[in-house]
């Protein structure tokens, strides 16, 4: 792989593997794995909830067991 490149959607594992075997695929090729922000966002919706919702049931159980 040219040291020069670098992957942008994490498949280092999959190059990791085809560099041990020796082969000379170009596991980057011309596509890459990427999608809009916007549709980015609204497919994380439930993750972003979900994060929301633990911050504020650990700050409720720290309220209950510290009295702050």
């Amino acid at each position: 792989m040219d040291e020069n490149r670098t992957e942008a959607c994490g498949r280092c594992s999959v190059t990791t593997v085809i560099d041990a075997t020796g082969s000379d695929r170009d596991v980057l090729g011309e596509e890459r794995i990427e999608i809009e922000e916007r549709e980015m966002r609204r497919t994380s919706m439930h993750h972003v909830a979900a994060g929301r919702a633990k911050d504020w049931f650990d700050s409720l159980g720290e309220r209950l067991i510290y009295g702050r």
